[in-house]
């Protein structure tokens, strides 16, 4: 990880019908850091994300990716220029394989052809580590829909990462995961460290303290405190804002 930013969001606004979802947000985000924002419901987290992938368009304020303004490209634009978004329902191809989703992953290309030399090379050079990485190595060639909850989201990872996203986005990747795939995805998370750049919303903090590298903690659509796990833990402001006297322990 270097100190280099990648993300930046500078005095972003964000407002339906006269709600501010985000309000003067100022986010930066280093190349290859692993960054997850938490808080109250409400805070300002998917939002945050929508407006990087261009799902939401900022009332005001500004969006760089590699110093360059994505704030008024489109949605598909953005995922072009090398962001990826997972949501919380996941989006994959449930009568396909695993191999066969990858596959379609993989493809970049338009036309035909091209595609068709993709598949081909992506399977000789790809695919299979691709699927250890994540753990689906050995269910390629069942269908997707009979995975179970765990490793439906960790497909959907796989597509993001055989897509070559430089920035990953999660919205609550670990949510109805049972405590050993949770575990799991902790270790795919830490094993992507430096080679993407990861923003997660999470609320399983103990999840949030096994893979970050810096915790931002957001509360009425801006930024109320950052740092590591210690720092956000021992700060006062977000013990009264959202942890509770317990701290980032019990939250």
């Amino acid at each position: 990880m270097t100190n280099e930013p990648i993300i930046e969001l500078h005095d972003v606004a964000v407002e339906f019908s006269g709600f501010k979802a985000v309000s003067g947000l100022n986010l930066s985000v280093a190349k290859g850091e692993l960054r997850c924002l938490i808080g109250p419901n409400g805070a300002g987290k998917t939002t945050a994300l929508d407006v990087i992938c261009g799902k939401v368009r900022a009332r005001s304020g500004q969006v760089l990716l590699k110093g360059q303004d994505i704030t008024r490209l489109s949605e598909y634009r953005i995922a072009r220029r090398g962001i990826g978004r997972k949501f919380q329902v996941p989006s994959i191809f449930r009568e396909m394989t695993v191999r066969d989703n990858l596959e379609v992953g993989y493809c970049k290309h338009l036309g035909v052809f091209s595609n068709a030399i993709r598949f081909r090379r992506a399977e000789r050079d790809g695919l299979e580590k691709l699927a250890a990485l994540v753990g689906l190595d050995d269910v390629m060639d069942e269908p997707a829909g009979y995975l179970s909850h765990g490793q439906t989201q960790w497909l959907e990872i796989a597509l993001l990462l055989a897509q070559n996203s430089e920035v990953i986005l999660l919205d609550e990747p670990t949510a109805g995961m049972t405590a050993q795939e949770t575990m799991h995805t902790a270790k795919i998370f830490n094993s992507l460290k430096g080679r993407h750049t990861i923003v997660v919303v999470e609320h399983d903090m103990a999840f949030v303290r096994e893979i970050s590298d810096v915790i931002t903690v957001m509360h009425q659509g801006k930024v109320l405190a950052e740092g590591c796990a210690a720092d956000v833990q021992n700060d006062a402001r977000v013990r009264e804002a959202y942890l509770g006297s317990g701290g980032i322990a019990h939250a």
